[in-house]
């Protein structure tokens, strides 16, 4: 006999043999459907269904290969489990300390009602004065003046020459001489409808004299924002000569995140900080939220208006600003507790014996490291605020289903 042919029966051989282990597995296998197999003990391992490790969520009734990955089906039992005799994952005292659970109850407490956010200082769009020519002419006289000073209420801006003032005066003048109230009555309501101040015609009616000369004067205290009065220009009816912001009050611009806006109303009380005046608090309220929001930072705009006593105030400086409203009782757990997945949030609750069972809840507002729990849990049940994320992803990996919020007590 041959090495070759030797070889040859040695691997016939071993064929036969795999192929009779194979059909006497198959034939054990199909027996093992209709019937218990001889010697079978009566607490064997219940399988609920076979899954994917890497697709938990996806539950077949018969072992095979997995369609999404090249891998074999893994058998789920009843003991391990998802199941009803034993819902939860189970750790033990040794790994919860290994792994550093820590548990805190959920409680009802007060949340901090106030949050803090940046803005800057800015005019107030509301009090500003623009100066008008009231007549065509032409500027005699600027003041000395430049666009930035700080001007008081009052102070003279240009001194102005208006013909059609002055003939209109003369003509004023003329009819008073007749002694007819009713002419002269007329004749002054014209001089008021042309523009010319209460004073100007005081001054006719004492001297007798035409004066088409006129001083204007800023009308409010502030900050000259634009000059457009020149000497020897000429001027025409409604043409601007100043633009005059007022500095009694300053509005305060801050950013809010969308996310509480709903926390924020106008009139709502207001402080605000300046790293200009450090331990200084300035009070306000807020005026209005604007009602559009920054596309890139996804925030809204809120005004606050403040008090500037004595111009300290300045546009442009630097400020946060605590707002929102009183103070709710409410139901409070860790921030730290709840694992937000971008669909819904989770907590990871203790059930007992060392068990844990994920529950979905329905957040509100945060502060202070805690979130305030609208739906999905009530005052002394116990979640998890360290380890939870392990225990997510063994809940995940094992096919817990996550208590819904209407099962919530």
């Amino acid at each position: 006999m041959t090495d070759a042919t030797s070889a040859a029966r040695w691997r016939t051989g071993i064929l036969a043999a795999v192929l009779i282990a194979g059909g006497g597995g198959y034939w054990i296998g199909q027996r093992g459907q209709g019937e218990a197999p001889t010697g079978a003990t009566s607490n064997a391992r219940k399988i609920l269904y076979y899954y994917d490790p890497m697709f938990p969520n996806q539950k077949f009734d018969k072992p095979g290969k997995s369609p999404f990955m090249d891998m074999q089906l893994e058998p789920k039992y009843a003991d391990e489990g998802g199941g009803a005799t034993a819902p939860g994952i189970s750790v033990d005292p040794a790994a919860r300390q290994s792994l550093g659970i820590r548990v805190v109850a959920a409680e009802m407490g007060s949340l901090a009602a106030t949050f803090d956010v940046n803005g800057t200082v800015d005019f107030n769009q509301r009090d500003v004065a623009i100066v008008q020519a009231r007549s065509g002419g032409f500027v005699e006289r600027v003041y000395r003046l430049a666009p930035g000073d700080v001007i008081r209420a009052g102070a003279p801006i240009a001194d102005l020459q208006l013909p059609e003032w002055g003939s209109a005066q003369t003509e004023y003048l003329s009819v008073k001489r007749l002694g007819r109230p009713d002419l002269t009555a007329a004749a002054r309501q014209r001089l008021r409808l042309m523009g010319m101040p209460e004073a100007v015609i005081a001054q006719v009616d004492r001297s007798g004299r035409t004066s088409g000369t006129v001083t204007v004067r800023a009308p409010i205290g502030g900050v000259v924002q634009t000059l457009g009065a020149r000497a020897g220009v000429t001027l025409a009816e409604g043409q601007t000569l100043a633009e005059i912001s007022g500095l009694g009050t300053v509005w305060l611009n801050a950013a809010l995140p969308e996310a509480q806006s709903g926390a924020v109303q106008v009139g709502q009380r207001a402080t605000a900080k300046l790293t200009a005046f450090p331990g200084e608090a300035f009070g306000g309220r807020v005026v209005a939220i604007l009602p559009t929001a920054a596309a890139d930072s996804r925030t809204l705009t809120v005004r606050v208006e403040l008090a500037n006593r004595g111009g300290r105030l300045r546009p442009g400086m630097f400020a946060s600003v605590a707002l929102g409203g009183d103070a709710s009782p409410a139901l409070l757990v860790p921030s730290e507790a709840v694992i937000r997945t971008g669909t819904r949030s989770i907590v990871m609750l203790e059930t007992g014996d060392g068990r844990y069972h994920p529950a979905e809840v329905q957040t509100g507002r945060e502060g202070g490291g805690k979130t305030e729990i609208l739906r999905g849990l009530v005052a002394g049940e116990k979640v998890v605020a360290s380890g939870q994320f392990l225990l997510d992803s063994e809940a995940s990996l094992t096919g817990i289903a996550v208590r819904p919020l209407e099962d919530a007590k």
